[in-house]
């Protein structure tokens, strides 16, 4: 696969199956961006996405795919856009291993406000991609946290704002 690097929502990724694929998809991305990243194509029924915030996780959601496509946004529907349904977990009910290689991941950043994506490989977890600006969507990110999740973050940026100022 390849990736423009400041892309979201399953766009700027391409899926190629042979070399000429691969040729034709350098020139058409390298139009679009300077950069480009490869990636193995990893099939799964579903990515995790944990969300972290200070190096604790807040949330754990799985991403499925959308209907009949191979990533979780299918943009070419004759519809418009196809999305795949989520499901969000208590951090607490969601596999160890997942939470502990997604704080792995995003420690090697900081401890900023993340959302590590994760595929299951035979059991062992692969991160896909740290996003350093995650979605928290009504609905969605914050089922089981409600408005805790918000009041979380948003406390968290007025105590980073307060040190900033020498306010703590």
């Amino acid at each position: 696969m390849l990736k423009i690097p400041d892309s979201s929502f399953s766009l700027g990724v391409y899926k190629f199956e042979s070399q000429d694929e691969f040729h034709s998809a350098l020139d058409t991305y390298f139009k679009e961006s300077e950069l480009l990243l490869a990636q193995e194509y990893i099939p799964t029924e579903f990515d995790w996405r944990v969300g972290i915030l200070n190096r604790q996780p807040l949330f754990v959601c799985r991403y499925y795919m959308a209907d009949q496509h191979w990533q979780i946004y299918n943009h070419h529907t004759p519809n418009g856009t196809d999305c795949g349904m989520a499901d969000t977990l208590p951090v607490n009910a969601a596999p160890k291993r997942i939470i502990t290689t997604a704080l792995r991941a995003a420690g090697t950043i900081g401890d900023g406000l993340y959302g590590v994506d994760i595929k299951e490989v035979k059991g062992r977890p692969c991160v896909i991609e740290i996003n350093d600006n995650p979605n928290i969507d009504a609905g969605i990110e914050d089922e089981v946290l409600k408005d805790a999740l918000y009041d979380t973050v948003i406390r968290e940026f007025i105590r980073r704002m307060d040190v900033s100022h020498g306010k703590a």
